[in-house]
């Protein structure tokens, strides 16, 4: 197996761990009954899941920044495979919620190693599109995962749907064993170093806008059945339809965006992708049209939303050459901070408004974080180096 094969091994491991974190939300109501609380509560082992890959994984990757990305990659997804088999064992929902805690910090971690080492694995002028497939992965996990693993939980049950997983896991983890050679950063990264990479300015506003569009993506994609079904009356297997060629199109948007930034350059990429983002949205908003229509629009806006994401990342890699995972840590913790902030406000907006209007709160957001991009790459050095 060449180092193109193990890239989409790692890959799998993504998805993986993807799958694991959206999965609670498509068997919610089976869980809180089998652990005898109610949904809104069972509500927060996602949430645990959530803020345990935000905000323990910059401090994981930071606190181990010397040592073998290779060993830190078996040794998180070791604990990751072994979390999953503990959610079988798990008596109690408090068990449960410190279960996905360990799992959101293994995972979360893992996640960040995965993309960092998928970029030394290929020539210089491949690595964006070496992180969109490891993206794929993540995009996969919340479009096919979810619905895949909501299906077999009621053929085989929930709980033994993580030991399933688990083992699934073992495949990239035998194989990171085998094929992938030990990687160590190429100059040693003081911790005042590492602070400076967190304090700088071109990461933080990279990673706000992360923050930004993954927001503008999940406001509306969180509530995106009752959305569908106010346009037109659909049932549940065209509703899955809909997702399906949804996923279909993430998958695209990853592959192309990470084609895009090797050919165009970052800078181009996230232009193009969040123009197109906040155009759909504000089409979805404003049109008045048969439901064909929508489906369209909808499709785009999915390929625009992943398409960036890998430029997003491979921009952080080039700011932070010597050492990538600390600031491609902080963005995937921006990643999950988004997906929170949009989950809220979209339930803002259907509690004070109508799920009809979730388009528009989507529009504004993604326009802030297109306006922050073009602040971004104003300066003359960005202009020279994008």
């Amino acid at each position: 197996m060449g180092n193109k094969g193990v890239v989409h091994i790692l890959a799998l491991a993504v998805f993986l761990i993807g799958t694991v974190e959206y999965l609670i939300s498509g068997i919610i109501q089976t869980v809180a009954a089998d652990l005898c609380v109610t949904t809104s509560s069972a509500g927060l082992l996602v949430t645990a899941f959530a803020l345990s890959a935000a905000v323990g994984a910059p401090i994981v990757i930071a606190a181990t920044i010397h040592l073998d990305r290779k060993k830190l990659l078996l040794i998180m997804l070791g604990i990751f495979i072994l979390s999953n088999w503990l959610v079988y064992v798990s008596p109690s929902f408090e068990m449960m919620l410190v279960t996905r805690m360990i799992q959101g910090l293994s995972g979360g971690v893992a996640t960040v190693v995965a993309m960092a080492v998928s970029t030394r694995l290929v020539e210089e002028g491949n690595r964006g599109r070496a992180i969109g497939i490891i993206l794929m992965g993540l995009s996969s996990s919340l479009v096919l995962g979810l619905p895949v693993g909501t299906f077999l939980s009621e053929a085989i049950g929930w709980r033994l749907l993580f030991i399933f997983i688990g083992l699934l896991g073992l495949v990239p983890l035998l194989v990171i064993y085998k094929k992938v050679p030990p990687i160590k950063a190429q100059e040693a990264v003081t911790p005042r170093a590492q602070l400076a990479v967190i304090k700088n300015r071109k990461i933080l506003t990279a990673v706000v806008i992360t923050l930004l569009y993954i927001g503008a993506y999940s406001t509306l994609f969180t509530y995106i059945a009752p959305f569908l079904l106010s346009r037109a009356v659909l049932s549940a297997s065209e509703i899955s339809g809909i997702l399906f060629l949804a996923g279909i199109c993430s998958f695209m948007g990853s592959k192309i965006g990470g084609v895009i930034a090797d050919r165009k350059g970052p800078k181009f990429t996230i232009y193009f992708g969040l123009s197109l983002q906040a155009g759909m949205l504000l089409l979805l908003s404003v049109m008045d049209g048969v439901i064909t229509t929508y489906i369209v629009i909808i499709m785009l806006w999915m390929l625009a939303t992943w398409a960036t994401s890998p430029a997003q990342q491979l921009y952080l890699v080039t700011q932070v050459p010597r050492s990538p995972d600390i600031a491609l840590s902080i963005n995937t913790s921006f990643i999950q901070f988004g997906f929170a902030l949009g989950s809220w406000v979209g339930g803002l907006v259907i509690s004070n408004s109508s799920v009809e209007h979730l388009g528009w709160s989507g529009f504004v957001i993604a326009l802030l974080s297109l306006l922050l991009a073009i602040r971004l790459f104003s300066t003359k050095k960005e202009q020279l180096s994008a």
